[in-house]
């Protein structure tokens, strides 16, 4: 959208058509106005007393969130919730996608990276200690996939960008396909 035109401008050619008695026609070739722009100002200071231009208003609507502090703690205390979880725990009526919009807004992204609940850090230690102490030739190097036929959580937290949400879930899956291979060193 174009600036409006100077108050000052306004001003003038109001003051030349009203005070000096210049006819419209003319006022627009001397000013380099469009007689409909001098309409319209005539008419705007004949309803509101003066001819300001109107505010300017970019597109858009008013933000729902403006308290970004607030914000930024409610996503770090619900980064494991899905976006439209959030919107419903939000204070204001709010929708998901304005949920996902803030969130890129405030830095954080959306991943998450899984453990199990079952694991056992003592028992994990213990074997790194063993492995570390056997030679080289007698490691096998082992790689599982899996994949689960039903996932009861949801597979994506949000977190500030270059940190990792992580979650634990249950190792125990019905309906899981799995496979692996070795590669002796």
């Amino acid at each position: 959208m174009p600036a409006p035109y100077s108050y000052d401008l306004r001003q003038k050619v109001i003051n030349a058509i009203e005070l000096d008695g210049i006819p419209k026609t003319e006022a627009s070739q001397v000013f380099h106005v469009s007689r409909n722009t001098i309409n319209l100002w005539l008419q705007r200071k004949e309803h509101t007393g003066d001819f300001l231009p109107k505010p300017n208003r970019p597109p858009g609507h008013s933000h729902q969130i403006t308290d970004w502090h607030k914000f930024k703690a409610f996503a770090q205390e619900h980064g494991h919730k899905t976006s439209a979880q959030m919107a419903q725990l939000w204070d204001d009526d709010i929708s998901p996608r304005t949920i996902s919009r803030a969130l890129k807004k405030i830095g954080f992204t959306r991943k998450k990276t899984y453990g199990y609940q079952e694991r056992d850090e003592q028992q994990r230690e213990e074997f790194i200690a063993h492995i570390e102490k056997m030679e080289p030739e007698e490691l096998v190097y082992l790689d599982e996939a899996g994949i689960n036929s039903q996932d009861s959580d949801y597979p994506y937290g949000y977190c500030e960008e270059g940190q990792r949400f992580h979650a634990l879930k249950s190792g125990k899956r019905q309906g899981r396909v799995s496979y692996s291979t070795r590669q002796n060193t």
